[in-house]
């Protein structure tokens, strides 16, 4: 499964949301993205066009079985990033940040790799 960065981040976006919010809408992902709403409902409409996401009449997103499958991968990878890094040394600010650039690049075997070597430390 690997999908351009661009919709990663937002089913990303889309799945931490939904963690805190009751509902969540283009404007709350334009919020915390830093983005235009239009922006934001070019990409939704891409989304939607894909099968990622429904949006309902009241203008509420939910991630599909697909859209939450990419979301979960994407999530998983975030956090298995920056916690290895974290345990390197790194700070934790940078090693979110630079997982937040990795989550998307690394193939599923260095992938599968590094979560079997962080798992064997901890």
């Amino acid at each position: 499964m690997h999908y351009n960065e661009s919709a990663e981040n937002y089913l990303e976006t889309i799945l931490m949301l939904s963690k805190t919010l009751p509902v969540v809408r283009a404007v709350d992902i334009a919020n915390e993205l830093g983005f235009k709403k239009s922006s934001v409902s070019v990409a939704m409409k891409q989304l939607r066009e894909k099968e990622h996401i429904v949006v309902s009449n009241a203008g509420y997103i939910t991630l599909t079985e697909s859209g939450r499958a990419i979301a979960d991968m994407v999530y998983e990878r975030h956090e298995t990033i920056t916690h290895f890094l974290v345990s390197l040394g790194v700070p934790e600010d940078i090693a979110a940040e630079d997982a937040c650039r990795m989550e998307h690049v690394i193939s599923p075997e260095s992938f599968e790799a590094l979560k079997k070597h962080f798992d064997k430390k901890c």
